[in-house]
């Protein structure tokens, strides 16, 4: 009974079951799920949602992972518009605020003394006065000159409710006095789009290279089997690096420079494939029914070789991530101060052997878990998708 409701379900039923059976490939998948909503909610959900996560308080630069803090709010002169949704959504919103981290306030009906916050390394006190009618919102201002409180308590009851601020740092702030937390997720943001735009252009040249090797042979092959020879000679990264200094440095340099040097294998895997069944009846059948040789090649062949494509496409994935980090390490990649897992590696490295090695060694897990993730689910695909199993 058993084999017989085998026997009847689609190739691709089998294919998920064999996949869901695999405890690591799902668990992976799940990881890197979770992961590409942390980064497509990410300004949704870090504490700091200034654009790249940039919001820079020197006072209290790396402090170490739970470190809390009181912080005084100084609404800014100039009156920003609204930030549109969708643009602080992909972008974030500047802060309409000064942050000033503090140890104690003393209040009086005039004006706020601000003890500003030291370190135990740092004994000197530092101090700033600001005016209660810099803190207060317009809407409660009498429009007088004078006092717009009535008493020293009123105008403490008032500030410490409403323009102070307690921040807890998760995992620390960095030596900029940035939340490190914030920087960590949006960064995932770099790894998994320059991951994903790789691998789109990787199987968009990949796969009609391939094709025209493998269907049209002769030539056409010689041709595309020698240019896929001298681009496998040359070492990726140093690829990666002159295409990148060809093209100039940012982001988007990173994706174009990433996905031009990983579409060799997925060439040579299609042209592969497409040799192995281009004698074959159906694609016979289609050439004697007068089907031209796209139509052959892209909606009868590509069909039934998409099994390699799929597993070497999750490999790519992960490569895509390793090598935009090491773009950004060595300073070629994505610029600061939008935050990278590779560039904050290379920001942090110093502090490895300082009390501080978190800021370099938690980018360095991120990467290893997303690059062990698609590699992980690399391999239930390729077991999934046997045929033969």
């Amino acid at each position: 009974m058993t084999s017989k409701t085998t026997q009847s379900q689609s190739p691709k039923a089998l294919a998920w079951k064999r996949f869901r059976s695999n405890k690591l490939g799902m668990t992976s998948c799940f990881f890197v799920i979770v992961w590409a909503l942390l980064a497509l909610f990410a300004y949704i959900l870090i504490p700091d949602k200034t654009p790249n996560a940039n919001r820079q308080l020197l006072e209290i630069s790396t402090k170490k992972p739970g470190f809390e803090v009181d912080m005084l709010m100084i609404p800014k002169e100039t009156t920003e518009t609204k930030t549109p949704f969708f643009h602080f959504f992909s972008n974030g919103r500047p802060d309409n605020c000064i942050y000033l981290p503090f140890d104690s306030l003393h209040i009086n009906k005039e004006q706020t003394t601000v003890f500003l916050y030291q370190s135990e390394a740092n004994s000197t006190v530092r101090t700033e006065v600001v005016d209660n009618k810099d803190l207060v919102m317009a809407s409660i201002s009498t429009g007088s000159t004078g006092s717009i409180f009535a008493s020293d308590e009123s105008a403490d009851h008032y500030i410490r409710s409403h323009c102070v601020k307690h921040r807890k740092f998760l995992l620390g702030t960095d030596q900029f006095g940035r939340d490190f937390l914030s920087r960590i997720v949006l960064g995932s943001r770099i790894s998994l789009t320059v991951g994903f735009i790789a691998v789109l252009l990787s199987l968009m040249i990949g796969i009609v290279m391939g094709s025209l090797g493998g269907f049209f042979r002769g030539k056409v092959d010689d041709a595309v089997v020698w240019f896929i020879n001298v681009v496998w000679s040359i070492p990726t990264l140093l690829l990666v690096i002159a295409i990148t200094f060809a093209l100039g440095k940012g982001i988007a340099q990173v994706f174009i420079a990433v996905g031009l040097t990983m579409w060799v294998e997925v060439a040579r895997i299609v042209r592969g494939q497409i040799l192995s069944i281009r004698e074959t009846t159906f694609v016979e059948a289609g050439k004697a029914l007068g089907f031209n040789n796209l139509r052959i090649i892209f909606k009868h062949i590509l069909p039934n070789i998409l099994n390699p494509i799929i597993v070497v496409s999750a490999a790519n994935f992960a490569s895509a991530i390793l090598l935009e980090a090491g773009l950004s390490f060595l300073g070629i990649g994505v610029q600061p101060p939008m935050p990278s897992w590779g560039s904050m590696i290379k920001e942090n490295y110093a502090f490895i052997i300082l009390d501080a090695a978190y800021l370099a060694i938690l980018p360095g897990i991120a990467i290893m878990l997303l690059v062990l993730a698609f590699m992980l689910i690399g391999n239930a695909l390729r077991e999934a998708l046997d045929v033969k199993g």
